[in-house]
């Protein structure tokens, strides 16, 4: 594969450089973990992304499990990993930012049952509500295996195991109502699901399986306080933020830009929240995983980043315009511009004068590992589809006109359109998004894109569910005209 520029990188180091807010002060952490001696331990938090660990400080346990991590460098707020020897094993601190000093010990045989916490009340509470969690799992699964083992009745077994389940929602509840000043508090609210209310039902008697999707994802962020940019650094805001992207928001540009944008809307007291999720949405709809969806960040680079709303550096800017000039044109829905080339008896060739229902566009260079590798896949496709009214344009971005010629000669395509640009005139990169080889756009009968960057392994598939559907809809439109019935009276 060939490639160029990757906007998400640019987005990343964009990111990186925003200088996410901290704490003011400097800290004293003191940890006596049994079990160890002579070893070093490191300090530090959950990334933004979750992907990478954010290491703040290094402190030696002496022969007594003893250490210190130390310093004046103020540390920001979030949920933090005390990473033990090998790196497999680590302590869970709620470092809020207001307790910079504290102190605990345990063992490193059973790290929260024996947690003892001094001058910290954010971690005395989140530990006694890991033990009280611990205490009612363990009893679950202890009736789980009494049940597996035939010694008990199976449904006096399982209304244990619910009133135990209960125990634990009600213990929770409490907990959440009587500490909701808390950091520690506010980190196990985000963890939460929404409760759903006993759904409505439908005229056959069934729940409303629709209503109790839209109230799911209507409560979804109830929890979740965007002010507090502490939650960035636990594990829980990204795999929320993904889940309800990808989940629970309909992957059309419309719904994903009105949903995203009241996202954003709701951290707009927070610079920190609201730039992550504006860098998130955006860096995730750069290179679209669903087809259709790069309008998405052609949106999100023109109200965020070019409208000066996000801080980016002048090169930033110009790089972000660049993309978002090259991709607006060759959007889902956009007639694609048109190009004069010449075919293999170097005779014109356009894009718009091909006469088919349908027209697939197949931008390669011949050199091109992925190429070669595409082109048996592509000719497959074509002989399995072409009666379908589809023809197929390979267009050689690059190489010469002898390695054009072999390519096409290599892999048996002689039945496709082909075209090169004698001229050199063309900049396929600026001209028709195409960074990286291959690239695949298909359109319609008027030349209208539906689909592009489609990987040639999911051609077929959307090709022929595409057509079909649009057969599909556009029958009873026919007969209507017609103004036959289908018993041709």
């Amino acid at each position: 594969m060939k490639k160029g520029f990757t906007g998400g990188v640019i987005l990343t180091a964009l990111l990186l450089g925003t200088g996410w807010s901290a704490s003011a002060q400097g800290y004293r952490i003191e940890a006596t973990l049994t079990g160890l001696k002579d070893t070093s331990c490191i300090l530090g938090h959950y990334s933004y992304s979750n992907k990478q660990f954010f290491a703040k400080d290094t402190a030696r346990a002496d022969a007594s499990g003893r250490m210190v991590f130390e310093g004046n460098t103020p540390l920001p707020g979030g949920l933090y990993l005390v990473l033990l020897p090998g790196q497999r094993r680590w302590v869970e601190l709620v470092y809020s930012g207001q307790e910079t000093r504290f102190s605990f010990q345990t063992d490193t045989s059973n790290i929260v049952k024996n947690m003892v916490v001094k001058g910290s009340q954010e971690n005395q509470l989140f530990y006694t509500y890991q033990n009280e969690l611990r205490r009612i799992m363990e009893g679950v699964e202890s009736l789980n295996r009494e049940k597996a083992a035939g010694g008990a009745n199976a449904a006096a077994s399982d209304q244990k195991i619910a009133d135990a389940q209960k125990q634990f929602t009600d213990y929770q509840r409490k907990f959440l109502i009587d500490n909701a000043g808390t950091f520690t508090g506010k980190l196990l609210k985000a963890s939460i699901e929404p409760e759903i209310p006993p759904a409505p039902k439908l005229p056959n008697g069934k729940s409303d399986s629709v209503w109790v999707f839209n109230y799911y994802k209507a409560h979804y962020w109830d929890g979740f306080d965007f002010s507090d940019d502490r939650l960035l650094r636990t594990p829980f805001m990204l795999p929320k933020l993904e889940r309800y992207m990808k989940e629970l928001v309909v992957q059309v540009p419309d719904s994903i830009i009105r949903d995203a944008d009241a996202l954003i809307k709701k951290a707009a007291a927070n610079k920190d929240m609201k730039s992550y999720i504006i860098f998130y949405v955006t860096s995730e709809y750069e290179n679209a995983k669903i087809v259709g969806t790069e309008g998405v960040f052609v949106h999100m680079a023109e109200k965020y980043y070019l409208s000066g709303e996000m801080g980016v550096s002048e090169d930033g800017r110009r790089r972000i315009a660049e993309r978002v000039n090259s991709m607006k044109p060759l959007l889902v829905n956009k007639i694609i511009p048109n190009l004069t080339i010449s075919d293999t008896l170097r005779k014109p060739l356009s894009i718009h004068g091909i006469k088919a229902d349908y027209t697939v566009l197949f931008f390669y260079s011949p050199t091109c590992g992925h190429c070669k590798e595409a082109a048996p896949k592509l000719k497959e496709f074509y002989d399995k589809n072409k009666a379908t009214g589809v023809k197929v344009l390979a267009i050689a971005t690059e190489q010469s006109p002898e390695e054009w010629k072999k390519y096409i000669s290599t892999y048996k395509l002689g039945e496709l359109l082909h075209g090169y640009d004698y001229a050199n005139q063309t900049d396929y990169r600026t001209q028709y998004d195409v960074f990286s080889t291959p690239t695949i756009y298909v359109l319609d009968k008027n030349k209208k894109i539906i689909a592009r960057r489609m990987p040639i392994e999911q051609l077929d598939d959307f090709y022929n569910f595409y057509r079909k559907n649009k057969e599909a809809t556009a029958t009873p439109a026919k007969t209507a005209t017609t103004g036959v019935s289908k018993s041709g009276k």
